[in-house]
């Protein structure tokens, strides 16, 4: 973006001086008397005034315009141009999103997994410039969303994802190692992985240490959040006389979670409500953002000579027409 500035404005103030000088030359017009003195006009009376009478104020102009172009070359104005660049390459981010049957428990209103899919989105949403993937695992994973810049798209599938797509069960180590699969041939300044869960593993084919080892030899940093509240939650649960909500234990293996943030320099959090849940992604989202590289470039031009150049040239064709075609007899 180009802007324009002066580096010495307040030779500006020399502009007061010009309708002074205006005002000066009217009143010399209005006061000046003939120096030659003849008996009569008579002789002169069928004469009509020439274009050379009217064009004499053409040298007071130039004069004038000459003045004010050079007070705006003295006040040196400037163009100041300015750009700043993000690195295209940006975050790439794959959201790791567990679905499992303890998901639908109601300490997190109105669900759990129906809280995840809200608040991701709202983050999906504030990073605009960002690639963001989604994986789903619960006893197995797969890629719900590879990384796209089409935010709209992506949050259309993630409206999708619900309990029972796929087999029941906590695998997060697979859950892991899909994300990672999507982010260790990125080029992104920055991978990301978000992985969300509410339980501990019990299946899977891959362990998830063992999964963080692999994302932090790609460089990918994993945040890990747990979700539910401390102690008990009411859950539904699927009974002989149908679904039926009970108090369910919640169990998350936090010191499993925060060595897999801690393998990769990721950082781990507890979402005991929404609210909390909320404020973590916000933190995310800071994190995050200060990982971008900007570039500031700034560059001044001296843009006075233009104006010097008119000034010169006004005052040029004032000296001209003063000893040629506008010349007067002494």
């Amino acid at each position: 973006m180009m802007k324009i500035h002066f580096a010495d404005p307040e030779y500006f103030w020399l502009l007061v001086l010009l309708p002074a000088a205006i005002a000066w030359y009217i009143y010399r017009l209005r006061n000046h008397h003939a120096t030659l003195q003849v008996s009569s006009l008579e002789a002169f009376s069928n004469v009509k005034p020439t274009w050379r009478l009217y064009s004499r104020h053409i040298l007071f102009g130039l004069r004038i315009s000459s003045a004010t172009f050079m007070i705006i070359a003295l006040a040196r104005p400037q163009t100041n141009m300015s750009r700043q660049d993000i690195s295209v390459e940006g975050i790439d981010i794959m959201l790791a999103t567990d679905i499992s049957s303890t998901m639908l428990a109601e300490d997190l209103k109105p669900n759990r997994l129906e809280a995840a899919k809200e608040v991701a989105k709202d983050f999906i949403l504030s990073r605009p410039d960002d690639r963001i993937g989604l994986v789903i695992f619960s006893g197995e994973s797969f890629t719900q969303c590879p990384l796209t810049i089409d935010h709209t798209k992506l949050i259309n599938l993630y409206d999708e994802i619900k309990f029972g797509m796929i087999d029941d069960g906590t695998a997060i180590g697979d859950g892991l190692a899909t994300a990672v699969s999507r982010l260790k041939e990125s080029k992104a300044i920055s991978k990301v992985i978000i992985l969300l869960t509410d339980g501990v593993n019990n299946t899977g084919s891959l362990d998830p240490q063992s999964a963080a080892e692999i994302a932090s030899i790609y460089g990918i940093r994993i945040y890990t959040i747990g979700a539910g509240t401390i102690g008990y939650a009411p859950a539904p649960v699927r009974t002989p006389f149908g679904m039926q909500y009970q108090q369910m234990e919640v169990k998350i293996d936090e010191a499993l979670l925060k060595k897999i943030s801690a393998m990769t320099n990721g950082k781990y959090f507890r979402a005991t409500n929404k609210k909390k849940l909320e404020d973590i992604y916000k933190e995310i989202d800071r994190l995050e953002k200060s990982k971008i590289d900007v570039t500031e470039f700034r560059r001044k031009k001296e843009e006075f000579l233009v104006f010097a150049l008119i000034a010169a040239l006004l005052l040029g064709l004032e000296l001209i027409f003063r000893y040629t075609v506008l010349r007067t007899l002494p």
